[in-house]
């Protein structure tokens, strides 16, 4: 019988264990330093962040962004709200009450054919509560001359018109008048709707436009454009009567 072996040679230390094996340290993670160039200890850095709440800058414009469109989006919004809630309890305006012509002539010379015209304007109360609130309107004059035909449908020889853009300005207490990029201030609205609802020697026509020996005549159109608005403010007027400012006459030119 040979004798029984030492104790600290029966007993063996535990085996190293292998990098994957149950109980190993983890791959990545805060204060690991595993991997090469502090790769582990930056993606544990960037988990944490993550589990923190902190979002990467990238995120945050995006976030920025998408919260400024938002806020474009409620203005427009507002805007349209504001001149929506502008329409009177009262019965709506017709447009002959709105707008009338009170003159209407036609001249020819050598220049062309010349227009002389006046248009008595009086607004609906939706419309002069948008004008107080500075709000932009368009006024829009068109004339067109027709040569009558028996055979087909009258043909167009001239088409002319004319934009006006009017403004009332808080800071000043005046109303700006823009035509053909040049700007004019008036103290009263009074002033400032006659000074666009007036015209004299408009050219409309030139010589040779005008047939001898043909009948034409003139379809002349005074009217607000609630198209010409900013596209926000459209559709609050969209479809209301009182911003259906309209009136047209027709003469005849010898």
């Amino acid at each position: 019988m040979q004798p029984a072996a030492p104790v600290e040679d029966a007993v063996r230390p535990p085996a190293p264990r292998r990098r994957g094996a149950i109980g190993a340290w983890p791959k990545s993670g805060i204060g690991s330093g595993v991997g090469r160039s502090g790769g582990g200890r930056a993606g544990g850095y960037q988990a944490a962040h993550r589990a923190a709440g902190h979002r990467p800058a990238a995120h945050r414009r995006a976030g920025r962004r998408r919260a400024l469109s938002a806020l474009g989006a409620l203005g427009a919004l507002a805007a349209a709200l504001t001149l929506a809630c502008l329409a009177p309890a009262s019965p709506a305006w017709a447009a002959d009450d709105a707008a009338e012509v009170t003159a209407l002539e036609v001249a020819r010379d050598e220049e062309g054919l010349l227009l002389n015209y006046a248009v008595e304007l009086d607004l609906p109360r939706a419309v002069e509560d948008a004008l107080a609130k500075a709000v932009p309107l368009y006024f829009v004059a068109e004339a067109q001359v027709f040569r009558d035909r028996w055979y087909w449908r009258d043909r167009r020889v001239a088409d002319a018109v004319r934009v006006w853009r009017i403004v009332y300005q808080p800071l000043t207490s005046n109303y700006r008048v823009t035509f053909g990029g040049l700007s004019q201030s008036y103290a009263s609205r009074d002033e400032a709707l006659t000074a666009i609802s007036r015209g004299t020697r408009w050219k409309i026509a030139e010589p040779g436009q005008i047939e001898e020996g043909a009948s034409h005549y003139l379809e002349f159109t005074y009217k607000l454009d609630p198209n010409l608005l900013p596209r926000p403010l459209q559709i609050g007027v969209g479809g209301q009567p009182d911003w259906q400012v309209s009136v047209r006459r027709t003469l005849r030119i010898n």
